[in-house]
C-alpha cells in the first residue's frame, strides 16, 4: 500500500492538523471517515489500526502512524520540503514547545470525549462545559500569545507556515465553534488569520471535507 490513507473525522482538530500538513507538502491522500458522534473510532476494525481508538491514524506502506504531532514530524522527515520545522536545533525546540502547548496542554482538556464525560457521566450542563473549555483555552492561548510575540513573524513562528500553525488553526476553529472570543489575543489572532489565507489551510477546513455534516 503506497498511498497515504488518513483515518479521521471532519471536525477532529487532530485530523485537521494532519490535513494541513499534507496539503502544505502537496501530498495526495485518501480520507477514511470514522464518525466520532457514533463512536465508530472504537470499533474493532479500526482499533486493529489504531489501538487507542482515536483519530487520526495515517497508513503508508504497511505502517499505521498515530498521534498527530508524531505524524507531522514523520511527514517532515519523509518529505523534507517544504519544511514544517525551522532550520536550527534551537528553533526546532522552540517550535515544538509551542506546538506541544496546543497539542498537550489545551486540546486534551477540550476534546469530544472529555466534553462528553463532563456532560454525560458527571451530569454537568452545557454552560459548565463551555466554562471549562474557556478556562483551558484562555490559559493555553495566553502562553501562545507571549511566545508568538517572541518568535512569530507573519506566521506563529517566523515567516513561513509550519508545525505551530498546523496546530494553532484547528484549535482556534474549536474555540470559535464553541463561541469563545479570542480577540484579546491579537498576535495569535493575526497569525491565525494569515495562515487561514494560505490555500493549504483553506482546503483543510472542516466544512470542505467529504464527510462534513454540520447537522
Amino acid at each position: 500500500m503506497n498511498e497515504l490513507r488518513l483515518h479521521g473525522y471532519w471536525r477532529s482538530s487532530a485530523s485537521y492538523r494532519v490535513r494541513i500538513a499534507l496539503n502544505l507538502k502537496q501530498l495526495p491522500y485518501r480520507q477514511i471517515t470514522h464518525d466520532l458522534r457514533k463512536g465508530e473510532q472504537t470499533e474493532p476494525a479500526y482499533r486493529a489500526i489504531a489501538p487507542a481508538g482515536l483519530v487520526p491514524a495515517l497508513e503508508f506502506e504497511g505502517y499505521a502512524f498515530v498521534q498527530s504531532l508524531p505524524i507531522l514530524e514523520w511527514l517532515d522527515e519523509r518529505w523534507p520540503q517544504p519544511a514544517l520545522l525551522p532550520a536550527t536545533p534551537e528553533q526546532r525546540a522552540l517550535a515544538r514547545g509551542m506546538a506541544s502547548t496546543l497539542v498537550a496542554d489545551v486540546h486534551p482538556l477540550n476534546n469530544l470525549r472529555v466534553l462528553n464525560y463532563l456532560k454525560s457521566d458527571l451530569h454537568q450542563s452545557s454552560e459548565v462545559a463551555a466554562a471549562w473549555m474557556q478556562r483551558w483555552i484562555d490559559e493555553g492561548f495566553a502562553a501562545l500569545e507571549t511566545m508568538i510575540a517572541r518568535y512569530g513573524g507573519t506566521y506563529a513562528f517566523g515567516d513561513q507556515p509550519g508545525i505551530v500553525d498546523c496546530c494553532l488553526v484547528p484549535q482556534v476553529y474549536n474555540a470559535e465553534r464553541f463561541g469563545i472570543d479570542i480577540a484579546h489575543f491579537p498576535r495569535l489572532s493575526a497569525a491565525t488569520a494569515h495562515a487561514r489565507a494560505h490555500p493549504a489551510f483553506a482546503a483543510a477546513h472542516p466544512d470542505l471535507q467529504p464527510d462534513a455534516d454540520p447537522a
